[in-house]
C-alpha cells in the first residue's frame, strides 16, 4: 500500500549531464559512444518522514564501461499524450527516426514501483542497459563505476536480441563484486560466465538500493528553511551520481537522446504542470523527454505532482492556498510556502529579460522551459545548473535583486556547460570560463559596463583569496588540472577555473579587438559543438580557424601568453581585462578603505562619502579592499561597524560574508557571534570554507570558535562540504 503524501506534494524528476571523470575510457567524445537505458527506481522513506512537502528523485544519464570495451544506445519509448502510454517501437527522435547511431529500441518503459514505507530511508530501483560488444576480441566483464553506500541486490543478463513473435532468451544471473577505484568510489564489477563476441548484443539489468549517502541527501525539517516537512534531493556534481544507485552516471561528456520515464505515487492527486507529461486513474506520472539531437531537453527538472492553481507573475488577487510555485511565460519558480513571497518579490519579470538578453547574444535556448527551484540552506551551492531545472541558495533573496547575478550565470549555463560541454573534469573552465564571460556579456548589456566591471574586480578579489590561500603554484590552479590518483574531481570546483578561466576567455576577445566579432564568434562555436562533449584543444583549434589571420600571427605563441602557458601552469593569470570603466564605482570605494586603514580617523572625510547610495556591489568592493588592508589599527573595525550598521547586520549573505573575514581578521571578537549565526544559517561551500579558513587562521578564540561551529553545524551541511571543512578544521598531523 502506498504511503498517503498529503499535499501540498511537490514531486520533481531531475536529470542533469554534470559530470564524472572517466578515467578508464580513451576516445575523446564519449558522447558518440554511449547512450542509454531505461530504469525503474522506487523512493522509501520512514513511516515518521512521509509526510513529505518536496521530493527531488535521481538522475537518468549514463553508465561508464572499461576501456570503451562496451557501449550503449539511448533509445525511447515514446509517450502518447493523450492515454499516458508508452508505446514500443520508434524510439530515438519523436518523428520515428532513431538517432543513427545503431542503437536499439526500448522495449518498455521504466516502471517504478509504489511509494512505500520503509524501514529506512532510502531509493530502490533497477537499471537496464543495452549494450554492444566493441573489443575485437571479446569481453568477459562490464565495469561500472558505484559507491559503498549503493547496495547492488541483482544482476541479470539477456544475450542477443529480441526477434518479433519469438519469447525473450531467459536472464542469466551475474556473480556482482566490488574492487578499490578511488577514494570517491569504487569498481562495480560484473563477470560473464562466457566471454561476448565481438558485436554481440547485450541486455544488463542492474537490480540496486542507494541508503543515505552523498548522491541523495535526506533532510530532515529543521534543516528546511520551513522547519515542517521533511525534503530530499539529489545532487550529482561532480562524482556523486554513483552514490545515487545504478541510474546511469552524469558524465560531462553524456548523450542523452530521446527517452521517457514515470513515476508512481500511492494516496495523492496532483495536477501535471509542465512538459508533454499525462497521469493515468493509478496516479502514475509519465513524462517524455525527446530531443532533437544529444541531450537537448534530456534533463528531467519537470514539477509533475502538485494540487493547487500557480499563481502568475504579477498577476493581482490573494495568493492560492499552497503557494509553492509563481509563473511567467516559460519560467516558474518554486520554493518552500515560507520563502516564496520574497522569491516572487526577488524574480518577478527578471528572468525572462535574462532568457532574451542571452539568446540575442549566444544563440537560441533549446531547453524548453527555464524553471528554478529554491533549495534548503543547507544546498552546498550558489547555484545548480540542471537542464530545465536551476536549483539555487535561498541565500539569493537578498530583497533587492543584488544577487540576480547568480540566476544570470546559471542561466549562461544553457549555452556554456549544457549545450557545450567540458570532456572531463580536467577542463572546468570551459564551462565555468566561458560561463562567467557570458554571464558578465549580459549584465554589461542589461546594467551596463560600469556595474559589469564591478562585480567583476569583487570575482577578482576572490581568485586573489583563493590563491593567497592555496599559494600560487598549487596544482588545481591550472586550467587544465590533471585528474589522476589522489585527485578528487570535486577539488576542481574553486575559483580558478571561474576567474582564471574568464581572464583567458577575455584574453581572447582582447585579441579579436571588436566585441561584436568575438559575440559573433562565441555565437559560431555554440552551434558547432553543441551536444558535444570537447577539450580545450578542440576549443582552441576553432578559434584558430575561425580568425585566419591570427592564426597567420601565431597568437598561440606570444611569449608570456602561450596557449599552452595559459592551460598548464599555476598562478595568476598572464593577462587581466581592462575593469577602468568601473572606475566611478570603484575609486569612491578604495578612498574610504584607505581612510578607514588610517592610524587616526578623519569622521568629516569619511561621513562625505555617500555610501547610502551605493549598490550593494560597491560596498562589497568596499569590503574587499578593507580585508586587504586588515588588520587594521586597533578600535577602527568596532567603529566602522557603528558607522554602517547596513553593513555589520546585513542579512545580504555576500556582505555578512566579508563582515564574517574582517572580523576575524581583526579579531573583533565582540562580533564573533555574527560568523556563528551565518554558518548556522546556510550551507554554501562559497562561503563556508573561507570563513573555516579565516578562523583557523586567527586567534586561539577564532579557532575555537571554528571547532564548536562546526562541531554544531556539520549534521546539517553537505557531505562534501563537511569533508572539506574537516581537512581545515582537523588536518592531518595536527
Amino acid at each position: 500500500m502506498g504511503v498517503r503524501l498529503p499535499e501540498p506534494l511537490l514531486l520533481f524528476l531531475r536529470g542533469t549531464f554534470l559530470g564524472v571523470e572517466l578515467p578508464c575510457c580513451t576516445t575523446r567524445h564519449f558522447h558518440q559512444q554511449y547512450a542509454g537505458l531505461r530504469l525503474s527506481y522506487t523512493l522509501y522513506s520512514q513511516a515518521s518522514a512521509c509526510d513529505v512537502s518536496l521530493i527531488v528523485v535521481l538522475t537518468c544519464v549514463l553508465l561508464v564501461t572499461d576501456d570503451a570495451v562496451l557501449f550503449s544506445h539511448f533509445a525511447a519509448c515514446p509517450v502518447d499524450a493523450d492515454t499516458g502510454n508508452l508505446s514500443a517501437g520508434t524510439g530515438g527522435h519523436p518523428s520515428g527516426m532513431n538517432s543513427g547511431r545503431g542503437g536499439s529500441n526500448c522495449r518498455s518503459p521504466a516502471c517504478p514501483e509504489s511509494f512505500r514505507e520503509g524501514a529506512q530511508l532510502g531509493v530502490g530501483g533497477s537499471a537496464v542497459l543495452d549494450l554492444r560488444c566493441r573489443a575485437p576480441g571479446g569481453a568477459t566483464e562490464l565495469r561500472l563505476d558505484s559507491h559503498p553506500c549503493v547496495d547492488v541486490t541483482a544482476a541479470a543478463l539477456r544475450r542477443g536480441r529480441p526477434e518479433p513473435g519469438r519469447p525473450e532468451p531467459e536472464p542469466e544471473p551475474l556473480p556482482v563484486c566490488t574492487q578499490p577505484f578511488s577514494h570517491y568510489g569504487q569498481a562495480l564489477c560484473l563477470r560473464f560466465s562466457q566471454p561476448c563476441a565481438a558485436g554481440e548484443c547485450l541486455q544488463v539489468r542492474i537490480t540496486y538500493r542507494v541508503g543515505e549517502g552523498p548522491g541523495v541527501c535526506w533532510l530532515a525539517p529543521e534543516q528546511t528553511a520551513g522547519r515542517k516537512k521533511p525534503f530530499v534531493y539529489t545532487q550529482g556534481q561532480a562524482v556523486l551520481n554513483e552514490a545515487r544507485g545504478r541510474c546511469p552516471l552524469s558524465a560531462p561528456d553524456a548523450e542523452a537522446q530521446a527517452w521517457a520515464d514515470s513515476v508512481k505515487g500511492g494516496g495523492f492527486s496532483g495536477e501535471v504542470l509542465a512538459g508533454r507529461q499525462a497521469a493515468d486513474r493509478a496516479q502514475q506520472w509519465h513524462q517524455r523527454h525527446a530531443p532533437p539531437l544529444p541531450r537537448s531537453e534530456g534533463a528531467l527538472g519537470r514539477p509533475i505532482g502538485l494540487r493547487f492553481q500557480p499563481q502568475a507573475l504579477g498577476s493581482p488577487g490573494p495568493p492560492p492556498r499552497h503557494p509553492l510555485c509563481i509563473l511567467v511565460r516559460r519560467s516558474r519558480v518554486w520554493a518552500e510556502p515560507c520563502l516564496i513571497d520574497a522569491a516572487k518579490e526577488e524574480y518577478d519579470g527578471v528572468i525572462e529579460e535574462f532568457l532574451a538578453t542571452g539568446e540575442k547574444l549566444f544563440g537560441p535556448y533549446v531547453w524548453g522551459r527555464y524553471d528554478v527551484l529554491f533549495m534548503p540552506p543547507s544546498f552546498p551551492f550558489g547555484g545548480m545548473e540542471n537542464p530545465c531545472l536551476t536549483f539555487v541558495t535561498p541565500c539569493l533573496l537578498a530583497g533587492d535583486r543584488s544577487l540576480a547575478d547568480v540566476i544570470i550565470h546559471e542561466i549562461a549555463h544553457s549555452w556554456f556547460g549544457n549545450l557545450v560541454t567540458n570532456a572531463n573534469w580536467g577542463e572546468f573552465w570551459l564551462n565555468e570560463g566561458f560561463t562567467m564571460y557570458a554571464q558578465r556579456r549580459i549584465s554589461s548589456v542589461l546594467f551596463g559596463p560600469a556595474y559589469t566591471c564591478l562585480e567583476a574586480a569583487t570575482g577578482r578579489a576572490l581568485l586573489r583569496q583563493h590563491m593567497d590561500v592555496t599559494g600560487e603554484d598549487h596544482p588545481l590552479n591550472k586550467l587544465r588540472v590533471r585528474i589522476e590518483p589522489g585527485v578528487d574531481p570535486d577539488d576542481t570546483y574553486n575559483e580558478t577555473p571561474y576567474e582564471k578561466g574568464f581572464c583567458f576567455v577575455s584574453y581572447l576577445a582582447h585579441l579579436v579587438g571588436d566585441q561584436g566579432q568575438f559575440d559573433d564568434f562565441l555565437k559560431a562555436y555554440v552551434d558547432e559543438f553543441k551536444f558535444q562533449s570537447i577539450l580545450a584543444d578542440d576549443f582552441l583549434d576553432f578559434f584558430l580557424d575561425s580568425f585566419p589571420e591570427l592564426k597567420k600571427q601565431r597568437v598561440d605563441s606570444i611569449p608570456g601568453l602561450e596557449f599552452d602557458r595559459w592551460l598548464d601552469t599555476p598562478g595568476w593569470p598572464p593577462y587581466l581585462p581592462d575593469l577602468s570603466p568601473g572606475d566611478s564605482l570603484m575609486r569612491p570605494a578604495e578612498e574610504l578603505a584607505q581612510l578607514w586603514a588610517a592610524e587616526e580617523l578623519d569622521p568629516r572625510a569619511i561621513n562625505a562619502m555617500p555610501t547610502s547610495a551605493w549598490k550593494t556591489y560597491q560596498l562589497v568592493y568596499f569590503l574587499d579592499k578593507i580585508l586587504q588592508k586588515s588588520p587594521l589599527p586597533p578600535g577602527n573595525v568596532k567603529k566602522l561597524g557603528e558607522t554602517y550598521p547596513k553593513i555589520s547586520n546585513a542579512q545580504n549573505a555576500e556582505l555578512r560574508l566579508r563582515w564574517g573575514q574582517i572580523v576575524l581578521k581583526n579579531d573583533h571578537q565582540e562580533d564573533f557571534w555574527k560568523v556563528k549565526e551565518f554558518l548556522h544559517s546556510q550551507g554554501k561551500q562559497k562561503y563556508t570554507l573561507p570563513l573555516y579558513h579565516a578562523m583557523m587562521a586567527g586567534s586561539k578564540a577564532a579557532q575555537t570558535l571554528a571547532k564548536e561551529t562546526f562541531a554544531a553545524t556539520a549534521p546539517q551541511l553537505h557531505s562534501n562540504v563537511v569533508h572539506y571543512v574537516q581537512q581545515i578544521v582537523e588536518p592531518l598531523g595536527r
